[in-house]
């Protein structure tokens, strides 16, 4: 049994604390958070089962917390990070790692130094549906990668402290780098806007890669709100539409097949395009949370990074790094 202290109990943190309290191998150990009103909402629900805290410090004294879980403003990672590192404590943090690439290298030094695993939520490619996808990308069944296209838009929720793109994109960005086994990609462009918030509200990133290409739109000011991938193949093509109740994701069994000539300037270079149906592969009912908290609990008890490292959470931060330094260029 591992003894998990979670810091921050504000938007996310009742969902880390429920499926921490839900895993039969971790404890809930702590609730710690500096604001009143968020630990009387804890109270309510765990009641005396946990311990309630407002000092970070006294986390990171008790030599019984094995885990310290946070939930926090992005700009408040890095040093509670360091802290429980220095603590010799494993940790569990909401994306984005951290506000600086800096601080994200410097931390994956450090925890290899301390031997403690660290364990980014990038949440989407611990969600059944992704897996889903990867077995059939790895398969073979829909041919080469060609392009994919993410849509992550509704009203709200604003955020001042990161962009759209750094909210929601990071989703997309980690899937993707999941999918496609850490490929880098040669060429990104992005442009936005700053709608009622002083980071952009509204984002459009493109990506290109050495063999496919990678659109997406992060939106925080839509009537609709909208969570969907489209990854088209050389063989078929898929759609995974994560609000739908049921049958998130669909295979489209269609392409084009070039009829006639080899380059596409040729004067006789054909194609037509085929379709053959559609199928909606089963998928097992998982809270992808829970999977993400188990599998940062088996990295633990295994000494094995997790897939969502430093290293990936890197990636994906190069990325949206070079997209904001790009932005409406």
């Amino acid at each position: 049994m591992l003894n998990v202290a979670l810091v921050g109990f504000g938007y996310w943190g009742p969902n880390i604390a429920r499926n921490i309290n839900n895993n039969p191998n971790l404890n809930l150990h702590t609730i710690c958070d500096m604001i009143d009103e968020n630990l009387g909402k804890a109270h309510k629900i765990y009641a005396s089962s946990t311990n309630y805290e407002k000092d970070f410090n006294k986390v990171l004294e008790d030599k019984t917390i094995d885990i310290v879980a946070i939930a926090t403003q992005t700009s408040s990672h890095y040093y509670l990070i360091k802290q429980a590192l220095l603590a010799f404590k494993n940790v569990y943090v909401e994306k984005p790692f951290t506000a600086t690439l800096q601080e994200a290298q410097e931390l994956e030094e450090l925890a290899k130094k301390q031997n403690k695993i660290i364990h980014i939520d990038h949440i989407m490619i611990f969600h059944p549906a992704i897996k889903k996808i990867k077995e059939i990308i790895s398969s073979g069944e829909i041919g080469e990668v060609l392009f994919i296209n993410s849509t992550r838009k509704s009203l709200g929720q604003f955020r001042k402290d990161v962009s759209s793109m750094w909210d929601l994109a990071v989703h997309d960005l980690s899937i993707i780098d999941y999918l496609m086994d850490g490929k880098s990609p040669i060429s990104i462009k992005a442009s936005g806007e700053k709608f009622y918030n002083p980071k952009e509200s509204i984002t459009f990133v493109n990506l290109k890669y050495e063999n496919f290409s990678v659109h997406l739109e992060s939106n925080w000011l839509s009537p609709i709100k909208e969570r969907n991938i489209t990854i088209v193949g050389s063989k078929k093509m898929l759609v995974y539409e994560d609000l739908k109740l049921e049958n998130k994701l669909t295979v489209y069994d269609k392409n084009v097949e070039v009829v006639s000539g080899e380059n596409i300037t040729d004067e006789n270079y054909l194609v037509k395009t085929n379709e053959f149906g559609t199928y909606s592969p089963y998928i097992k009912p998982e809270d992808a949370l829970y999977n993400s908290i188990e599998h940062f609990r088996t990295s633990i008890i295994n000494q094995t990074q997790s897939l969502s490292n430093p290293s990936q959470a890197i990636r994906v931060h190069k990325i949206l790094e070079i997209a904001d330094n790009n932005m409406n260029m």
